[in-house]
């Protein structure tokens, strides 16, 4: 028996016919080309949803390295604004450095006698001028969509809630003499966002991209550790799982809700790893 194979033929773009494309929109589905695609902080969207979902949000992926598309991320200029600040103070001043030291690193031993605030206030401090230039340019590419898409108030409990989860992996999973200084459980919160969108868009050629990029980036940041010494894995894995849980959690929640509500997400998620550390 023979029969003919139909002849596969490629998506187009819904608003130019004569382009093919394997983008798509993430939440209506329309295929739409380069030129029409509107980047959201999870995925792209046509010039349709855009306009339907009132999102003001959204940025054209095209000027996503600019520096015009910061404006509508105050947070995100204001955290690393103030981290560079402290940082260059530390520098400037090594006695300030030491003394924000022994007040602010996460020490292990300082939390389990109930300084839990380390937990959080290991955002400010820095070991060196890479650790800190890693951390802010992750946090200047990955926070400000999240922050349109979110607003500034989710977006600043987001990634506290990020510090405080990465702060409790590392308690839990390292010794009790291990100190620890840096944003990098909260920047994996970042990536912890990121890395759910592209889960959910992951039927869509976006997102199958999204989520490849992230896995081999995730995947280098795992094994980071294994040659250089002095990196926490444990708090980028609590940030991630964190960062995971609150994105997915928001996007299941839908839109239209008040914003007390969106917060109740990422304090449960601090106060829970707080809670955790304590009752140890």
């Amino acid at each position: 028996m023979s029969y003919e194979r139909p002849v596969e033929t490629a998506p187009v773009c819904y608003r130019h016919p004569n382009r093919t494309t394997y983008l798509a929109c993430s939440h209506c589905g329309r295929p739409i080309c380069g030129e029409c695609s509107v980047d959201a902080a999870v995925g792209q969207r046509c010039p349709e949803c855009v306009r339907s979902l009132g999102t003001q949000q959204t940025v054209d992926v095209r000027r996503n390295w600019g520096g015009a598309v910061r404006r509508g991320a105050p947070v995100t200029t204001g955290i690393v604004a103030v981290t560079v600040a402290v940082f260059l103070l530390t520098f400037a001043l090594p006695g300030l450095g030491h003394e924000l030291g022994d007040r602010l690193a996460m020490s292990n031993l300082d939390v389990a006698a109930g300084e839990w605030w380390r937990m959080v206030t290991v955002v400010l401090l820095h070991a060196n001028l890479m650790h800190i230039a890693f951390n802010m340019w992750a946090l200047w590419v990955l926070g400000p969509q999240i922050e349109r898409e979110a607003g500034g108030v989710r977006f600043l409990a987001l990634y506290l809630a990020a510090a405080t989860a990465g702060s409790a992996f590392a308690f839990h999973l390292g010794s009790l003499r291990d100190v620890g200084v840096g944003a990098s459980g909260a920047i994996f919160g970042l990536f912890g966002v990121w890395l759910a969108g592209a889960v959910r868009h992951r039927r869509t050629a976006y997102g199958r991209y999204l989520l490849s990029q992230l896995l081999f980036l995730l995947g280098i940041n795992a094994v980071l550790p294994l040659v250089i010494s002095g990196i926490s894995w444990q708090a980028h894995l609590g940030g991630l799982v964190a960062g995971y849980v609150i994105g997915d959690v928001w996007a299941r929640m839908g839109r239209g809700r008040a914003v007390a509500v969106y917060l109740a997400v990422p304090v449960l998620v601090a106060v829970a790893a707080v809670a955790s550390v304590m009752a140890r």
